[in-house]
């Protein structure tokens, strides 16, 4: 006989000899589990759908007491089915409609004590006793209240905790106590006092366990499990245990005692508990019941004193998980992220102690470390270098909680530095740390005097391979910013690196990429400097990018056109972080009239090309952003450039560096002739460009950019858009691509639209709104069913936030006529698809809107209407159908 049994979204579906669901469950009772638990969890979709009084007297749960009592031999089969059944309230797969589905929660929960009894009854027969425990695990996931007196003594809680002390530990029953410890824990608990008789019981028999984390007889997932159950303590309980009690720095210890384990995995899982725990003992806002300041400071400082021991031994623990294996080399790139992810758990571990017990206390216990390191490390590369430089990645690691003026450790770390030996990992972790501690080398009194040693290291780092040379160009950028006022006097040194690694003919094994670090180091440098100097060193350090550029051009237009991409773009990111750090604008304004001829027969030989244009688009808007309006005629040159070759050339980055003009110079009167020319030209050429929504599938980018330009213009100049011609083309061209799929696009579409709704709240556009409704208005009816169809389905959900916005600032701006528009479009879709209630009460948030409700309090009967309408493919279909976002001209159907 051949059964199939199958949910898909919501539909359950069997297909056999006509069976019914009951003879499926006893005609398979002793089959494949695999087959069990998907009748069963056919079966419990099937409840989800059907109302309790369809079941009979008292719904499913009674339907299944009755079941197993008249036929004891099914017994397992429908023990798997009463197993599921609290699981599929949370299953959204199901198609459920949001009050049916509340229905159904209710349902289970009124009939919990039904369930905990047919448990009770099959605990009886010994061979079930793990899948009953299984199953109340499940429903002790409502977390529907029992009273804790009851569970406290409740024989399926005393099965579990007896399953504790056996030789061999049960999954099930550490599943049921690690719910019962969330349950005494949950919000809607009643807080401890009531949860006391359970929470008596659950502590002393977990701790009882302690000693099994180190029977060697244990085997690593019974390990495991003991240490889940401290974990599960500790994340339950944190609030009560940052109390300091004696009782909960059992606890405390405990998990120490599992952070020791030698097994990552197992120790890692106390790293939520050290992490909740140092939040409540450092903020604030733990402290508020204390009383007054003085006993608010006083209790913090008791609560650290009592913890600092703890978070001592725990940043001692951690440190060695960070060294590298001897083996590291040889493992799989798999392996090898697993150890850089260990890493950065560690560092987030040794955070929290530097919280708890402050920056320099946790200094020295690692400083102790890296000592103890050095001395058993040779000055050699074949010495064993590892445990130095894990001492050195947790120093870094904790930089950002040590003090600027620290000035007992820190010394004698930056002095210990240029001994240790130069072998690549380590002289990576040692540049990195100078970066992380370039304040303190600010700062320090002593700073200065570290300073060319450690440069020196920088500079051997450049040279020893692409990872060191990648960490010494970041340190680099970070010495020169925090350290620029020093470093001032030294830039011919400093030109000399710059120099040696962006030309790239000595030893430097700094990538192009990395060597932007250099790049902005030395702009810091220079921003330093008076006027007169910043722009003769601006000149020099622009010089290497500029003269290969300047050769490429001499060659003529047929060679430059056959250059790749990549031998152009390499020049232009330098200028533009050039552009970008060097804040002396009349400087930057001066270089960039220089270099404008350069830059122009880029653009009219090159504008074809995407790469280039992107970055050579990125360095004129980075000196638009440092000079303003500083830039004098440079700018309008810049502008009737892009303005001409966007018509031809349709490249985005043309947009986005109209759009930082835009912003610098929108508000000025001065040049608003011009830039109404430039908006006007750029968005007719992009409605044109952009007609179905099939134009804005395959040219996302230039969407995404054209509206974005398009908000920024309702910002800063709002008069140039909306008195516009081209200003309802733009409306019809957003109205069109609001479906398209792309994120960035379709959020920039939508929030045009919004800014467009909410030009209200401007100030600058109160002048502009009659020009605004004369265009939405004979559109309000399309926009709002396009915005209502994104709501149920023609928009991924996760885009549902900003289509909500957008349809509330729609209903907000136009308020009765928002509501006609809406009520007409609601009421195309199909009753078999939207109730009349669901209907009602999407009017009812959209009324609110439009009186001036909280945005906050609307979203939940939005959200509704959206799952209703998305609940299966059919469904979708029907409301998409009916919607039709892409029909701009629809007529109602009746």
């Amino acid at each position: 006989m051949l059964v199939i049994c199958l949910i898909e979204t919501g539909s359950v579906l069997f297909l056999g000899s006509g069976l019914s669901d009951q003879t499926l469950l006893k005609t398979f009772h002793k089959g494949p589990q695999k087959v069990r638990t998907q009748i069963s969890l056919a079966v419990a979709a099937l409840a989800v759908h059907v109302p309790a009084d369809d079941w009979g007297d008292g719904g499913i749960i009674n339907w299944l007491r009755d079941e197993m009592n008249s036929h004891p031999e099914f017994i397992p089969s429908f023990l798997e089915l009463l197993r599921v059944l609290p699981e599929e309230v949370f299953n959204y797969k199901i198609a459920a409609r949001p009050d049916r589905r509340h229905q159904f929660e209710k349902e289970l929960a009124s009939a919990i004590e039904t369930a905990l009894n047919i448990l009770t009854a099959c605990l009886n027969i010994n061979e079930l006793k793990e899948q009953v425990l299984e199953a109340f695990a499940s429903w002790l996931r409502l977390r529907h209240r029992v009273p804790a007196s009851a569970l406290s003594s409740h024989p399926l809680v005393l099965a579990a905790l007896s399953s504790l002390s056996s030789e061999i530990l049960s999954e099930a029953s550490v599943n049921v106590i690690s719910e019962l410890i969330h349950y005494t824990a949950a919000r809607n608990s009643g807080g401890v006092s009531s949860q006391l008789p359970l929470i008596q019981v659950i502590v002393p028999q977990v701790m009882n366990l302690k000693p099994q984390l180190r029977d060697p007889s244990k085997d690593e997932e019974d390990i495991k499990a003991i240490a889940r159950l401290f974990a599960d303590l500790g994340d339950a309980y944190v609030e009560l245990i940052a109390t300091g009690s004696d009782e909960s720095m059992l606890i405390v210890h405990a998990l120490l005692e599992v952070a020791s384990h030698p097994e990552f995995d197992i120790a890692s899982m106390t790293f939520n508990f050290w992490h909740n725990l140092q939040m409540i003992l450092t903020e604030r806002e733990s402290y508020t019941s204390s009383g007054n300041e003085t006993s608010i400071e006083a209790e913090k400082t008791r609560r650290l004193q009592v913890f600092s021991s703890s978070y001592e031994s725990l940043v001692s623990l951690v440190t060695f998980r960070v060294q590298y294996p001897q083996d590291f080399s040889d493992l799989s790139t798999e392996d090898q992220k697993d150890f850089k992810q260990t890493r950065y758990a560690v560092a987030d571990v040794l955070i929290d102690g530097a919280l708890v017990l402050g920056g320099e206390p946790t200094l020295k216990i690692l400083y102790m470390k890296l000592v103890e390191a050095i001395n058993h490390c040779g000055k050699d590369q074949h010495s064993d270098w590892r445990p130095a430089e894990a001492a050195l990645y947790c120093i870094r690691a904790i930089s950002d909680y040590v003090s600027d003026t620290e000035a007992e450790v820190m010394p004698q770390i930056m002095s210990l530095l240029p001994k240790l030996p130069h072998q690549p990992q380590l002289l990576q972790t040692v540049c990195l740390t100078i970066g992380a501690y370039s304040r303190w080398l600010n700062a320090a009194s002593s700073g200065l005097s570290f300073l060319p040693s450690l440069i020196d290291i920088l500079v051997s780092g450049m040279s020893m391979c692409e990872d060191s040379a990648a960490a010494a160009a970041l340190a680099f950028r970070h010495i020169c910013n925090d350290c620029k006022k020093k470093l001032c006097g030294s830039l011919d040194g400093l030109f000399q690196i710059y120099q040696t690694a962006v030309i790239r003919e000595g030893p430097f094994k700094v990538s192009a990429e990395d060597s932007l670090h250099l790049v902005e180091a030395l702009s810091m440098v220079i921003t330093e400097l008076p006027s007169e100097q910043a722009k003769k060193a601006l000149e020099a350090v622009c010089l290497p990018s500029v003269a290969p550029l300047q050769e490429m051009i001499n060659q003529g237009p047929l060679v430059l056109g056959q250059k790749t991409a990549r031998e152009l773009t390499v020049h232009f990111d330098r200028l533009a972080n050039i552009f970008r750090y060097v804040n002396h604008p009349e400087a930057v304004a001066d270089a960039i009239q220089r270099l404008w001829p350069i830059f122009k027969a880029i653009f009219d030989v090159r504008a074809w090309d995407m790469r280039t244009m992107e970055s050579l688009c990125r360095a004129c808007k980075n000196a638009v952003r440092t000079s303003k309006r500083l830039m004098g005629v440079t700018i309008g040159a810049m502008l009737e450039e892009i303005q001409g070759l966007y018509g031809q050339h349709y490249q985005p980055c043309f947009l986005y560096l109209s759009s930082e003009v835009i912003k610098i110079f929108g508000s000025d009167p001065s040049c608003a002739n011009y830039l109404k020319v430039l908006i006007e030209s750029l968005f007719s050429h992009t409605a044109c460009l952009l007609t179905k929504i099939q134009d804005f599938t395959s040219r996302p980018d230039i969407a995404d950019d054209c509206f974005l330009l398009a908000s920024r213009c309702i910002r800063y100049c709002p008069q140039l858009l909306f008195p516009s011609p081209v200003f309802p083309s733009l409306v019809d061209c957003a109205m069109v691509g609001i479906t398209v799929q792309h994120r960035e696009a379709s959020n920039s579409i939508l929030n045009f639209l919004s800014d467009i709704f909410d030009l209200a709240n401007s100030t600058q556009g109160e002048s502009c709104l009659s020009i605004r409704d004369s265009v939405i208005i004979p559109r309000g009816p399309t926009i709002t069913r396009i915005l209502v169809a994104c709501l149920t389905g023609a928009l991924p959900s996760s885009r549902l936030e900003t289509v909500t916005y957008a349809l509330l600032a729609l209903t907000r701006a136009y308020g009765l006529k928002a509501l006609e528009w809406a009520k007409e479009c609601v009421s195309l879709i199909p009753s078999t698809a939207v109730t009349e209630l669901e209907r009602t009460r999407f009017l009812q948030a959209l009324s609110d809107a439009a009186s001036g409700a909280n945005m906050n309090n609307l979203v939940v009967p939005i959200e509704e209407l959206s799952e209703v309408c998305r609940r299966n493919r059919t469904v979708q279909e029907i409301v998409q159908g009916a919607l039709r976002p892409l029909d701009l001209n629809i007529v109602a159907v009746s």
